[in-house]
């Protein structure tokens, strides 16, 4: 990917090597994906996996390697994939500034472009 579609900080970065090293899956790429499903039809998922697809676009940030099918990149254009750290725990988040509406536990969401396939919550 000549631009990045997909910014992983450095804090989340650490945080899958770190899920990396515990399932044994160093060398793994991380794969980024869009899914239908949710309450506002839209949602995220991300998992390692082991070997690069004919459709999928290519990066590397923190030493990660990122796969993303070429379909799913205009939908996640842009998005930042962080991780914070509160008193309540840690947990990665998701800033897409494609989604027009997301619901209230922020893993599901829609595009102006993709509606997906919403479900009750």
């Amino acid at each position: 990917m000549s631009e990045k579609i997909v910014t992983v900080t450095e804090a989340a970065a650490f945080q899958i090597k770190d899920m990396m090293k515990e399932n044994e899956e160093e060398g793994s790429f991380l794969r980024v994906a869009v899914k239908g499903g949710g309450c506002s039809g839209l949602s995220y998922g991300m998992g390692f996996e082991q070997e690069v697809n004919g459709d999928d676009l290519q990066d590397e940030q923190h030493g990660i390697g990122i796969l993303i099918k070429k379909e799913d990149a205009p939908i996640l254009n842009g998005v930042k994939i962080d991780f914070k750290q509160s008193l309540m725990g840690g947990g990665f988040t998701i800033d897409n500034p494609n989604a027009i509406a997301s619901c209230g536990c922020g893993s599901s969401f829609r595009t102006a472009t993709a509606v997906g396939t919403p479900e009750e919550c």
